[in-house]
């Protein structure tokens, strides 16, 4: 399949000059201004921008830093055209992000072989990121796999929570609840930090996760201790690999893990947080973990309905739950009980 590339230039002849040194072997699109680029870019998106940098109204360098400040084109591969090969140029440009620069005017050989390049190599990355996130994911399951396994009350526990966090992340950011902190989610990332949670329970007995009647005291304190656990697991992962602290995944899943049974009022646990001092993740995971739990059976009680278990959710609120979230959860429940029903059916 053929390549796109776009050429952004303000003079006609330097787009011509592109075109025709690039049509034989790529689709190419010329366009005369930094404004319209964006105009295209929301239809079309190219393998590698050609950018001339002194264009009037924005320039370049204002044109490079829009499109890296949106997630949408951030990684498309953009190479600077310029007359001008000042060091000055060259460390601004390289330090927002472009790969290359092409002096003006440029010979046809010479454009083509760095076009082909940085395709080549961008084409090649994202191969191998896309490699790695599979075996990620693939990692991922058979972790949430071998925790699920050992606790035989808790069935599809995982897989619904990790989509009612998904679904509620969700609407939050269409209704713009704490729109700062979570503009920028992406919601199938959320999904599968979120399906780590109870990693902590690994270290938990299978005697007492797996006891068919109601914890004693000394049970229940023991089974607690599977929040502050998740945190300790997950800090090793944190410590033994390259990304350490700094993988976005690994963060929300400590988080998520962590903070989960953490209550709005500061009764809740390992750490006793109240309010907005509760991670973010925590107190989204912690309306979704309970729902599941309300409308699932356990040995010591029945399964509750959709509408009793949306309706003790509502009156925690202020108290287990956070009231902005529980809010947001309130005007869409009925996705929670159609995500059940789906998995529950085998339609997810």
């Amino acid at each position: 399949m053929r390549k796109t590339v776009f050429v952004v230039d303000d003079n006609d002849t330097n787009l011509s000059m592109a075109e025709e040194s690039l049509e034989d072997i790529y689709d190419v699109m010329t366009i005369p201004s930094g404004a319209r680029l964006f105009v295209i870019l929301k239809k079309i998106k190219p393998h590698l921008i050609l950018l001339d940098i002194e264009m009037p109204e924005m320039d370049g360098f204002q044109v490079l830093e829009l499109l890296r400040a949106d997630k949408e084109y951030a990684k498309i591969p953009v190479i600077f055209l310029t007359g001008n090969r000042g060091s000055e140029y060259e460390v601004r440009g390289f330090e927002q992000g472009v790969v290359d620069f092409i002096t003006k005017p440029f010979s046809t050989p010479v454009l083509l072989n760095r076009v082909k390049l940085h395709i080549d190599v961008n084409m090649l990355v994202r191969e191998q990121t896309e490699k790695l996130a599979r075996s990620h994911q693939i990692l991922i399951s058979v972790l949430a796999d071998l925790v699920e396994s050992r606790d035989s009350g808790t069935g599809g526990h995982i897989e619904r929570t990790s989509e009612y966090v998904k679904v509620l992340v969700g609407e939050m950011q269409k209704q713009k609840v704490y729109d700062e902190e979570i503009k920028d989610w992406d919601l199938e990332l959320m999904s599968l930090s979120a399906t780590l949670h109870d990693i902590g329970k690994i270290s938990v007995s299978d005697i007492i996760l797996n006891k068919p009647d109601r914890l004693t005291d000394e049970e229940f304190i023991h089974i607690k201790d599977h929040a502050a656990n998740g945190a300790k697991i997950i800090d090793r992962v944190i410590k033994r690999t390259a990304v350490g602290a700094d993988d976005e995944f690994l963060r929300h899943a400590r988080a998520f893990a962590v903070y989960h049974h953490e209550s709005w009022d500061g009764t809740g646990y390992p750490e006793g947080l109240a309010g907005v001092e509760i991670p973010i993740e925590g107190r989204i995971m912690a309306i979704a973990d309970v729902y599941d739990a309300l409308v699932s059976a356990r040995p010591y009680k029945p399964a509750y309905s959709h509408e009793k278990a949306v309706d003790i959710i509502m009156k925690d609120s202020g108290k287990r739950f956070d009231p902005k979230i529980a809010g947001v959860f309130e005007q869409m429940h009925t996705t929670f009980k159609d995500v059940q029903s789906a998995i529950m059916a085998g339609k997810r």
